[in-house]
């Protein structure tokens, strides 16, 4: 008995005395507590990590630049695009024509800004019918697998080994040469990439718990594609998009300089190029403008992407 009230009172004597203090409510946290860092959605670390690649804000500021001078830029001399001036042929740049005048006195600032708008439009009609068709297919391919896969993949397949120059002829001959034979012809056979590229990141994705989750809860084969499947790809498939825009950009350019796309008075840095090449070397300012707008153009796009790329990359992530 002894030694069991001498254990007992070791075990009082050792527990902590307890203070009203103790009981106070906590005004602050602890530092060992406190959150170092805010917390970011995978966007917004996306954003940051865009931000401090200098190369690729370049870009997108030049980008931004071509969208609005192709907006704006055919109104800010007060001279139009198609009217020829016979008086004015070949001026070189001056006061009341900034980037020269061609062959029929046409005021080449304009022209060029007119080039701008047809290429952006056809590169973005493009990305747009490849983002729509090519997610559907490749997260189809992707989700269902199997016979589905093997028999969606043969058929992109064949239209992928199918020449897009092919198709352009194929239209002309039932349409004419216009901005969206061009941009039908490149949707035709340009969304196979996107497809692949979409169907990889589904394969990779509809093994993880939350579809699991989801499929557990009772979701449906389309919820879980489009609501799961697909928004957890938008980084490839963003990155994909934006350099989708200069290889149409580039097809129509090249579509028109063999006269088979953008046909005169309309004006396109493609034709506009065609025009010049006979009297470059006497007027090299009718070939400089559009050739110059059409790389700059390319490489904006094309370095945007790659930052754009680097930035979604989860590998990248600090």
């Amino acid at each position: 008995m002894a030694e069991a009230e001498k254990t007992e009172q070791t075990r009082v004597q050792s527990e902590p005395i307890l203070t009203p203090e103790d009981f106070a409510p906590v005004t602050e946290a602890r530092h060992g507590e406190k959150i170092s860092r805010e917390s970011l959605s995978s966007w917004k670390d996306a954003w940051i990590r865009l931000k401090q690649n200098k190369m690729a804000m370049a870009s997108l500021a030049v980008m931004i630049f071509l969208g609005i001078m192709a907006i704006i830029g055919p109104y800010l001399t007060g001279y139009d695009y198609f009217t020829n001036d016979l008086k004015n042929t070949n001026q070189p740049p001056n006061g009341d024509h900034w980037f020269g005048t061609d062959d029929f006195g046409r005021d080449m600032f304009t022209r060029t800004w007119m080039g701008a708008r047809i290429s952006l439009q056809v590169g973005i009609y493009a990305a747009l019918i490849d983002l729509c068709i090519g997610v559907i297919y490749g997260g189809i391919m992707g989700y269902f697998g199997g016979r589905v896969d093997n028999v969606m993949n043969k058929i992109a397949e064949v239209l992928y080994a199918i020449p897009y120059l092919l198709v352009v002829i194929l239209l002309i001959v039932v349409f004419e040469p216009s901005m969206m034979t061009i941009v039908l012809a490149l949707g035709l056979t340009g969304w196979v990439n996107m497809a692949w590229i979409v169907r990889g990141q589904i394969m990779q994705l509809k093994e993880q718990e939350f579809v699991l989750a989801s499929r557990s809860l009772g979701a449906g084969h389309l919820r879980i594609l489009f609501k799961h499947l697909i928004p957890n790809s938008l980084g490839p498939i963003i990155v994909t998009l934006t350099l989708t825009v200069p290889s149409a950009i580039f097809s129509e350019a090249f579509l028109s300089f063999l006269g088979l796309g953008i046909q005169s008075p309309a004006a396109s840095w493609g034709s506009m190029i065609d025009q010049a090449l006979d009297a470059w070397r006497i007027y090299p300012w009718r070939l400089l403008f559009p050739a110059f707008f059409i790389s700059l153009t390319m490489l904006a796009f094309n370095l945007f992407g790659d930052g754009l790329r680097d930035a979604l990359d989860p590998k990248m992530k600090k």
